[in-house]
């Protein structure tokens, strides 16, 4: 297993605070050039640059989950703890991950049934695993480092 990937399973749980900020976000923040200082800023990439970068992987070191796609190399098929990066296909906000523009990024689990299984930050605004239907998401790429 990749170190990464034990460190985002062990931040499971980790979630939002209303009215208030969770440190521990604002520590995913703290990895990129963003440094937000809320956790309501969209922080999937933060929390994917965190896991790397606990493991000693220099990640994007950008608040973009877009970005993972001209990270590392692309792989294929995919391995449990590669870093994938979808886009919602319709336009406009996404309720399930926070994003404006559509894209998020997580760690790759498993595809079944049309869906696509990732662990990541700011999925109903927590760490957690989430499956997204491939009807209404397209994967973009999957990344490890080079």
């Amino acid at each position: 297993m990749f170190k990464w990937f034990a460190n985002a399973m062990n931040e499971i749980g980790q979630k939002e605070i209303r009215g208030g900020e969770n440190p521990r976000i604002i520590e995913y923040h703290a990895t990129t050039t963003l440094k937000g200082k809320e956790d309501e800023i969209p922080w999937c990439s933060s929390f994917v640059n965190w896991c790397l970068t606990q493991a000693g992987v220099t990640g994007t070191n950008s608040a973009a989950a877009k970005s993972w796609l001209a990270w590392g190399k692309g792989i294929i098929p995919p391995v449990a703890g590669c870093i994938c990066v979808i886009k919602q296909k319709n336009n406009g906000s996404d309720p399930s991950t926070g994003s404006a523009s559509g894209y998020h990024v997580a760690f790759w689990i498993k595809e079944e049934n049309g869906r696509v299984f990732l662990l990541g930050g700011n999925q109903a605004d927590q760490v957690k695993v989430s499956s997204f239907g491939l009807a209404g998401y397209k994967i973009c790429g999957y990344r490890l480092p080079a």
